[in-house]
């Protein structure tokens, strides 16, 4: 117990080639590096848990190696990389401006920045949050940012770039880090599971990816929870039973009931929603989504904006095979407005429910008007 590493940090990379879903940004950084194209300060701004500090600590390890790898990595044999390794680094600083984010903590930096660096090549200073700078530390900045000693390399991180002011943006090679693909995820969750001997069923690991959001960190966090819960045995009914989602099953079945214009049925399935413990903003948000999805189904070529497993991925064109795109788009229609109003609305249950009924009746009144 006292030694138990959270994933996030067990797993966290050391590489750039380790570095999950932000291709993009690795390789400029390689070839950077390989040409000796180094700039003198970087923004990595992204949402949170994608990889931004991980990838300016490889950054600054590798800058900093005195025997890259043919493939431009750190090698972890030599001092500097053994150093980092350890913890003991002297030439890579940390900041979390956050909490140190007043013009004494900047000033007390740029005098350190002064001293050159006693072995290796580059001091490098990583100030994470750097958007809770305060304005006079910003400015208090500008200058050693912009006119740094050779030695001096800044890597900044930001979740909010908008609040990053135009004079240091323009000072900083710019790095947008993208939200981890959910099948990119699902991998890396699938590697994880194979190192700690944790069995799993995908569609579990599906379900953790997608309540991430594409946050890989958050993913880790969650696959721990699970795999407490589970004790060590991940499936699809334990994982969203215990991140209080809707079973994806429930939206095929309302579709497969609409069709059949079988509104009964629709009631009943929502009862049974409600029943679990599910609210109707949840539930209309879902099956507008739900919607959504069969809607780039229809066509193979917008198969790549799912962002599901590949086993819903194939349900999802079935289903939305047996609609058609006119069919779908009017259940689009409805549901999306009924999401829209459904805060304003009084009686929340009985307008999911009509909301139901008309999307139940919907393909018998469309066969009605066009008989007629």
């Amino acid at each position: 117990m006292e030694n138990y590493i959270v994933s996030a940090r067990k797993y966290r990379p050391t590489t750039f080639e380790s570095v999950v879903g932000q291709s993009h940004i690795t390789t400029t950084l390689k070839n950077a590096i390989r040409n000796g194209q180094l700039a003198q300060a970087f923004l990595f701004c992204g949402p949170r848990g994608v990889g931004k500090t991980t990838c300016a600590r490889i950054l600054a390890k590798t800058i900093n190696c005195t025997n890259l790898t043919a493939d431009t990595e750190a090698c972890n044999e030599c001092e500097s990389c053994r150093s980092f390794n350890d913890g003991t680094s002297m030439n890579i600083f940390e900041l979390d401006a956050a909490s140190n984010n007043s013009v004494d903590d900047i000033r007390k930096l740029v005098e350190e920045v002064r001293i050159p660096p006693v072995t290796g090549r580059y001091k490098v200073y990583i100030i994470d949050e750097v958007h809770m700078l305060s304005a006079a530390a910003f400015n208090a900045f500008l200058k050693t940012l912009e006119e740094p000693p050779a030695y001096a390399k800044f890597i900044l991180a930001t979740t909010e770039k908008h609040k990053i002011i135009p004079t240091i943006l323009s000072r900083c090679q710019i790095f947008d880090f993208k939200r981890i693909q959910t099948s990119d995820i699902v991998k890396h969750l699938q590697y994880v599971a194979a190192q700690e001997g944790i069995s799993y069923e995908l569609e579990a690991l599906s379900v953790i990816a997608q309540k991430a959001e594409g946050g890989l960190r958050d993913a880790l966090s969650i696959f721990d929870q699970m795999v407490s819960f589970t004790g060590g045995n991940l499936t699809y009914k334990g994982c969203i039973a215990n991140l209080n989602m809707l079973d994806s099953d429930y939206f095929f079945r309302f579709v497969d009931f609409f069709r059949a214009g079988d509104v009964a049925n629709s009631l009943l399935l929502y009862q049974e929603i409600i029943d679990g413990g599910f609210d109707g903003q949840h539930f209309i948000t879902g099956l507008a989504s739900h919607l959504r999805n069969l809607l780039v189904s229809v066509d193979p070529i917008t198969h790549k904006l799912l962002d599901v497993s590949e086993t819903y991925r194939q349900r999802f064109a079935q289903q939305s095979a047996s609609c058609g795109l006119q069919l779908i788009m009017k259940y689009l229609e409805i549901a999306s407005e009924y999401e829209y109003r459904y805060r304003d609305s009084n009686n929340k249950r009985l307008f999911i429910e009509v909301c139901l009924m008309k999307l139940a009746s919907l393909l018998n009144n469309l066969q009605q008007q066009q008989a007629g």
